[in-house]
């Protein structure tokens, strides 16, 4: 795999696009001057996770005594959770935080930026091939600045589809995402149990 296909990869996984109605949900209690720095800064908490994982991910587990099934199934509870807020609203939107308080860490910079199955695609680029090391980098670090440059932009999709159309949108997106965190649960399982009957 060259950089370009593990950009472009990696990219897909991370799904900016995608993740655009979530963000924007979870942004819109935060006066408008204060969300792109909110956003900039979980964006660079993503990045740090990525790199964490890219070059310390499998060590970190073991040393936690943790495997990588567990980050994918701790990862769709969290999703599933979330993705039942934005489904059924409460006051303080989807996180439950007071109008106005700032997400951190969760959900923004992890899982949905950098979430379980890119943090184990990045674990599995640097145990395939760990000689190639800085390629990883270049191509983590390339398909970030495209995902952050979408995701810096909400706020013309914000603007776009009004508060009506994010509502019904932030419904949709978590229907859909209450399935993509069930996949990735019982996947989590899955791999659990075969590395078990493997062992």
């Amino acid at each position: 795999m060259d950089i370009w296909t593990a950009s472009i990869t990696l990219l897909l996984i991370m799904n900016p696009l995608g993740n655009l109605p979530i963000f924007l949900s979870v942004l819109r209690h935060i006066e408008p001057k204060r969300r792109r720095v909110v956003l900039a800064r979980e964006l660079i908490f993503a990045l740090i996770i990525m790199l964490i994982f890219l070059y310390a991910g499998t060590g970190l587990l073991e040393s936690l005594g943790l495997r990588q099934e567990a980050v994918g199934i701790a990862g769709g509870i969290i999703l599933f959770i979330i993705a039942l807020r934005m489904i059924f609203p409460q006051p303080g939107g989807v996180l439950g935080l007071p109008a106005g308080e700032e997400p951190f860490l969760v959900p923004l910079a992890t899982p949905l930026i950098s979430g379980p199955s890119l943090l184990a695609s990045l674990i599995l680029l640097a145990n395939q091939s760990p000689d190639r090391m800085l390629d990883w980098t270049i191509a983590a670090v390339g398909a970030w600045l495209v995902s952050a440059t979408v995701l810096m932009f909400s706020n013309v999709f914000l603007r776009a589809l009004g508060q009506r159309g994010l509502n019904a949108i932030e419904r949709l997106m978590g229907m859909i995402l209450i399935m993509i965190a069930v996949q990735m649960f019982l996947d989590g399982i899955m791999q659990y149990v075969e590395q078990g009957a493997l062992a």
